[in-house]
């Protein structure tokens, strides 16, 4: 059977730290220089068209992506939602909790990528899905590489609050 996809890379930096069984190391705050890449595929598979000859254009199958790494995710710091560092940052300096990306536990490279899979498809299904996203790949250091793929759904820890208040469910900038 025959398959297109498009894949693209975009770089952000960012920092985290983990405090639920992490290494020492990783419960101080520390950052990374990561690679997230994906792997868009159409909905529906068809012959290119002998005129334009794309799926969609680059352009528009990364533009909103790419927007939203740069603007949300690039020196954010990400934060559990139980970490205490987050209330100290919404006491003390509230303008700099808003660039905060607040997840569901501890923010490992597997539970960033599952976030991201599951943002990527909002922005998508809100695009009128003609593409979904085969796979996501997050690059935590040039050894350690996250791959997904199938649905966001079946990575990510139970919600205790309605999937729509998730931040990663709605297409939209959010990260809280």
């Amino acid at each position: 059977m025959s398959k297109a996809e498009l894949v693209f890379t975009r770089r952000f930096s960012m920092g985290h730290r983990l405090i639920d069984g992490a290494s020492e190391s990783c419960a101080l705050p520390h950052g990374h220089n990561e690679f997230v890449t994906v792997a868009l595929r159409p909905v529906r598979e068809r012959a290119l068209d002998g005129r334009g000859n794309m799926i969609v254009s680059f352009r528009e199958a990364k533009q909103r992506w790419h927007e939203f790494v740069d603007t949300a995710l690039d020196h954010a710091l990400q934060l559990s939602e139980r970490d205490p560092l987050l209330e100290w940052f919404r006491a003390n300096e509230p303008g700099r909790a808003a660039r905060i990306v607040v997840t569901p536990g501890d923010p490992t490279t597997e539970l960033m990528a599952a976030l991201m899979l599951a943002k990527l498809n909002a922005f998508l299904r809100e695009a009128g899905e003609t593409l979904v996203c085969e796979e996501i790949s997050l690059q935590e250091t040039p050894t350690n590489t996250v791959r997904l793929t199938g649905d966001a759904m079946d990575y990510l820890p139970p919600a205790g609050r309605a999937a729509q208040a998730c931040w990663w469910h709605r297409p939209d900038f959010s990260i809280q």
